[in-house]
């Protein structure tokens, strides 16, 4: 067995879905906090290979309503120093783009479904996506979007969100599109709302 991974949930429908089978079946250790069930964050980085920090429906600068949002800009702060595998999808990566003094704000549209994004020339190259084609189509769930922060690199963008993935040093990530999504995990999230349009994928 391979070292630990932290996966931190935000509400119970918002887990680490496809990519935590595949760590799994990679033979990583997953270790989940669930924040919603007022599970707590650990005060210690012993044993933790790596910090996946999942989506979920609440904002970043809801803070008064959800205390633990304010425990998690420290805690990422304390991940970058320590140069400690993170990565963050949708909530995740707004999360830490906030952690880096990036403002995140209210997107002019809701984007929900299928929509491609662009790798740029860093995205490219980068280890996280070099292979794949320039333009992928990825599942998209959010309200909110962010600035880039002022160290971050661009690594995928679209219209009229620029900023889809950004990377911080050699192996922080934010993502603000879903990779881990299945079949099941989007008709939870369909269960949880109504009259939501919804962009399909075109297969």
């Amino acid at each position: 067995m391979k070292g630990k991974i932290l996966v931190v949930k935000h509400t119970e429908s918002e887990d680490a879905g496809s990519l935590g089978e595949y760590l799994k079946r990679m033979g990583w250790n997953i270790h989940t906090v669930e924040l919603s069930k007022g599970e707590k964050l650990p005060n210690s980085f012993k044993d933790i290979s790596a910090c996946i920090m999942m989506g979920g429906p609440m904002n970043v600068y809801e803070e008064d309503k959800y205390p633990f949002l304010k425990d998690e800009y420290f805690f990422i702060k304390d991940i970058l120093k320590k140069e400690i595998p993170f990565l963050g999808v949708c909530l995740g990566a707004q999360l830490l783009a906030k952690s880096c003094e990036a403002k995140i704000k209210k997107s002019p549209v809701k984007e929900i479904g299928w929509y491609n994004v662009n790798l740029t020339i860093d995205g490219k190259e980068d280890i996280l996506f070099k292979g794949l084609s320039d333009k992928i189509n990825v599942f998209q769930w959010h309200e909110d979007t962010f600035d880039l922060p002022k160290r971050g690199i661009l690594l995928a963008r679209s219209s009229p969100f620029i900023n889809q993935a950004f990377k911080i040093g050699e192996n922080a990530y934010g993502l603000q599109f879903h990779i881990e999504i299945t079949p099941e995990l989007i008709r939870d999230w369909l269960r949880s709302v109504k009259d939501i349009n919804i962009k399909k994928k075109n297969y």
